[in-house]
């Protein structure tokens, strides 16, 4: 789906007349995050301008790679700006503490691909056809004639690789594979990407993997799987929170699994929820929906509020209710 033109004028027009712009994302950040961060923020650069880069949690290991200059940084202060754009990030709240140090701007882009994106800014282009924020930015850069260096070029394909699970995901679409190759053709280093990112994991992941194995459950005829993840898990195995990145697909892999789901405790009340299915009669995207979250009909998350048993209880039931009424 090609981007609506005015759209996309509006976002090159409002990044000319600007000379500060903070890029931002979300809490958390995934390859699609800080892939699509980084690219836009270098070619941004490249053009001469006073980039900022923003996000609340740090960079994680696996894609440190891609950030040699340590462009993302933790918001420290308020600062004024001429533009901030967002990208992969579905609400405002998504942002974390970054949110709260973005409020002295003239204009706010929201650049994403969430079908439950809330359009919380001044310009939104959001486009929940697209696999991933990635290729949006590459369109963006494209319609603008950037120059995509191999750096952007890294980025970029690390984005769409991410969130497309190394293309195997159904929302891939052949022009999915268009833009790897032209990210490819304009530098992209396959081979660095691929082990830093899907075959070079840190010991204490590999012990966190380890525990999800010795405690996911199956249940209403192995369609669901879970498993929790709790601030005691981190501090056993040694990881933190972004190593668990990527283990809710080893559960869902399963194969009479139609639906995973990881609860990780945020603290004692509060509940983050990941959804996975790999079915077109369950749409996640609904299920998180009813608990405030959102995401894409096969990957959604929601932060609940309540004890972990109720939680759990409440998550189950209406994942049941889905499998149920889709049969």
């Amino acid at each position: 789906m090609k981007p609506h033109p005015k759209i996309i004028d509006k976002i090159i027009d409002s990044v000319d007349a600007s000379q500060s712009i903070c890029v931002v994302g979300h809490v958390r950040p995934d390859g699609d995050c800080i892939g699509s961060q980084l690219g836009l923020g270098l070619a941004l650069i490249n053009q001469g301008k006073e980039v900022t880069i923003w996000n609340q949690d740090s960079v994680p290991d696996k894609l440190a790679f891609l950030d040699p200059q340590k462009l993302v940084q933790k918001p420290k202060k308020d600062r004024k700006f001429d533009l901030v754009i967002a990208t992969d990030a579905a609400s405002f709240e998504r942002l974390g503490m970054t949110g709260e140090k973005i409020g002295d701007r003239k204009l706010f882009i929201n650049i994403d691909h969430h079908a439950s994106n809330t359009r919380y800014a001044d310009i939104n282009w959001v486009s929940p056809k697209e696999p991933s924020s990635g290729e949006l930015i590459f369109k963006l850069l494209k319609a603008a004639n950037w120059s995509i260096t191999p750096a952007i070029a890294d980025c970029l394909f690390t984005a769409v690789s991410t969130d497309t699970g190394s293309f195997q995901y159904p929302s891939t679409r052949p022009g999915t594979y268009h833009v790897a190759g032209e990210l490819v053709k304009r530098g992209a280093n396959l081979a660095r990407i691929c082990n830093e990112v899907y075959q070079s994991f840190p010991l204490a992941r590999v012990r966190l993997i380890r525990h999800m194995y010795n405690k996911f459950r199956l249940v209403h005829d192995d369609q669901i799987a879970y498993f929790w993840l709790k601030r005691r898990d981190y501090t056993r195995t040694g990881s933190e929170p972004n190593d668990s990145e990527g283990l809710i697909d080893h559960i869902r892999a399963i194969d009479p699994v139609v639906v995973a789901c990881v609860f990780e405790e945020v603290d004692p009340t509060l509940t983050r929820i990941s959804l996975r299915s790999k079915s077109d009669r369950v749409d996640v995207n609904v299920i998180a929906g009813q608990f405030g979250g959102g995401g894409h009909p096969a990957a959604a998350g929601a932060r609940i509020e309540g004890t972990p048993l109720a939680t759990q209880r409440r998550v189950i039931r209406a994942i049941r209710q889905a499998l149920d009424s889709n049969k």
